[in-house]
């Protein structure tokens, strides 16, 4: 009957054991792919910036395929190469026949979608926002999927209720965007002191890959 008990008892020891290996094998593999898949980026938009004469200090990658209670908003430093600051960052929710939800955002350049557009921006003047810090920036697109930013009035800027940490497996609720990348305050004041005092402009990248 003992030998039983400790044979039931080593099995279960065994099971838990090929768990946490399995799930501890998981979680390298995607933190293998992420870093693999940033650091392809952070290339490009280096390139990007030389060839087009912006700022080759830093840039702002947003991964919208990344859940949206985790971090996706990466503040990147060329110089270094590796990842700055990374905070969240909301999507647009849509409207109509179109809407995002947490899981599964949608993307629009039409003006009035309240959606996110993807593609390469220059960021632009310094203004006032009724929202987060009360400061945003202007943003330029630069792509055919975004090139109407500008006249759909998309800024980067801040609100209050963001979290400053990841809140994952929650989602960030629909409605805190109307198509703006938008974070949290501690990191938009963070990006603000960084923004003000660059020469040249900086480059924001929105960039999703539709596995679907």
């Amino acid at each position: 009957m003992l030998k039983s008990i400790i044979a039931f008892i080593l099995l279960i020891v065994i099971i838990g054991c090929n768990k946490n290996s399995a799930t501890s094998i998981t979680k390298n593999n995607e933190e293998k792919e992420f870093n693999e898949k940033i650091k392809t980026k952070a290339v490009e938009a280096l390139k990007y910036c030389k060839e087009e004469n912006f700022n080759t200090d830093f840039c702002i990658l947003i991964d919208m395929n990344i859940h949206s209670g985790k971090n996706r908003m990466f503040v990147y430093d060329f110089k270094k190469n590796e990842i700055e600051r990374s905070s969240l960052c909301a999507h647009g929710s849509g409207k109509g026949n179109k809407k995002s939800t947490g899981s599964k955002p949608q993307f629009s350049n039409e003006e009035g979608s309240l959606l996110t557009s993807i593609g390469k921006f220059k960021i632009g003047a310094r203004s006032y926002s009724q929202f987060g810090i009360n400061i945003h920036y202007k943003l330029h697109g630069l792509e055919k999927t975004n090139d109407n930013a500008f006249q759909r009035i998309v800024v980067l800027h801040s609100y209050t209720p963001v979290s400053s940490t990841e809140i994952y497996p929650i989602h960030l609720p629909m409605g805190f965007s109307h198509g703006c990348p938008v974070t949290d305050d501690d990191t938009m004041t963070y990006l603000d002191e960084k923004l003000k005092n660059t020469e040249k402009p900086v480059l924001l990248w929105i960039y999703y890959d539709d596995k679907s």
